[in-house]
């Protein structure tokens, strides 16, 4: 399954809640050569001790291996890899090559925005203006919207048939079938997580641009940003120099993991799932999300990405059992989730993912540019505590054990 699942909660959140502070940059950075303050910010992030947080991390037996890259004030400061493609394999580098799961629901955001700042489609545009095979009850797709896809408002039960996406039936047969489920709420009004209905997005790109989706996002995102192994597809994954094999096991079940074929499920709904790349490339898309690239992602596009649409209460319960609510007031962007860290409640923007044998993960706050993502070939949730080490040593906060390395269940309960 791709991803976490969303909630089932009331509309909240608007346009005007979240915007970032970037537009502010060049008149703060005025008035600091003005008052001649210098504008270069301070390292936060100790290095050294995240690196040894990170042997150690790598060392456990559910790890297999891990690549993780911390982007501050900027910059790209901090990309290594640890463990190995495989049990006995190669050593993971900071090029070695992972499934991003449903961090690429971002790509595909990012891809409708683009073109929606070139005008040639709206956000408010209905599903049913373009030729997808998208079939809500009682006709949602003439009501819903392609930012209700995007910020999964569908109104349908989460995760609508991913089960049978993972038995091998045709997505384009799953979302025409869509139709015959009850709504949960009306479209708009509730957030219900989706990976079949929401790569409908694949197809309405396609038709905008008469060109195949991975050819698309390869021009406008992968190539101008630099991102050398990024690619969508199964053969992109196993074409690559070095790649990451996948492993899981049971959380219940003792030893290491067992290694896992790589299927084609959520390739098939590209939008959703459908992303490879290193944590480098991953770290260079990230930059670009925190505005730093606007050639290729313009404030404008940003803004119409990382503006949160709707609250996430499933996901807000999660974080607060697991994490002691380090995060709060969890919604849902376009693509993207957005928080506010921490007792200061710095805005940040996320997303992790996850398919059988790989998970990953990004946050970063987007006026500090700064932030961390990871890669990992196994099923294990330890590695999801390293966003939490970071942001917090970027924040001057305590130290705490986020990758249960020191105790059994930091953080909260397995």
């Amino acid at each position: 399954m791709v991803s976490r699942i969303g909630s089932h909660s009331p509309r909240a959140g608007s346009k005007n809640q979240g915007i970032s502070m970037r537009f502010l940059r060049p008149a703060i950075l005025c008035l600091a050569a003005a008052i001649a303050v210098p504008v270069a910010l301070a390292q936060a992030i100790d290095y050294d001790r995240l690196d040894q947080r990170l042997k150690r991390l790598a060392a456990d037996e559910e790890i297999v291996g891990l690549s993780v890259a911390v982007i501050e004030n900027g910059e790209i400061r901090f990309a290594k890899g640890y463990g190995f493609t495989e049990i006995g394999g190669a050593p993971v580098t900071d090029t070695t090559v992972f499934r991003w799961a449903s961090l690429s629901k971002g790509v595909a955001a990012s891809q409708v925005a683009i073109l929606a700042e070139q005008a040639r489609l709206n956000l408010t545009d209905t599903v049913s203006k373009f030729k997808t095979s998208l079939r809500l009850p009682d006709g949602g797709e003439t009501r819903a919207t392609l930012e209700d896809v995007l910020s999964h408002r569908l109104g349908i039960v989460s995760n609508a048939y991913d089960t049978t996406l993972e038995d091998g039936r045709d997505p384009v047969e799953i979302r025409e079938s869509l139709r015959s489920l009850k709504n949960i709420c009306a479209i708009g009004e509730c957030h219900s997580y989706q990976n079949v209905a929401f790569d409908t997005v694949s197809e309405v790109i396609e038709q905008v641009t008469h060109s195949s989706y991975a050819d698309t996002v390869e021009a406008s995102i992968f190539r101008p940003l630099g991102m050398a192994t990024a690619s969508i597809g199964r053969a992109g994954l196993q074409g690559s120099d070095s790649w990451a094999r996948p492993y899981a096991k049971r959380s219940k079940d003792a030893g290491p993991p067992l290694e896992k074929i790589v299927n084609d499920d959520y390739y098939r709904v590209p939008a959703a799932g459908g992303v490879n790349g290193s944590v480098r490339d991953l770290a260079l898309y990230a930059r670009a999300q925190m505005g730093l690239v606007p050639d290729v992602l313009s404030d404008t596009a940003l803004t119409m990405l990382q503006t949160p649409r709707i609250y996430t209460s499933r996901e807000q319960s999660g974080l607060t059992r697991r994490y002691k609510g380090h995060m709060k007031d969890a919604r849902y962007a376009l693509g993207w989730r957005v928080y506010k860290y921490g007792d200061t409640g710095n805005r940040v923007v996320g997303h992790r993912g996850a398919v059988e044998g790989y998970r990953s993960m990004i946050l970063f706050d987007p006026e500090r540019d700064t932030g961390v993502v990871a890669l990992w070939n196994s099923s294990s949730r330890k590695p999801v505590g390293i966003e939490f080490e970071v942001m917090d040593m970027a924040y001057n906060l305590p130290a705490q054990d986020w990758m249960e390395l020191d105790t059994e269940s930091a953080g909260g309960s397995k």
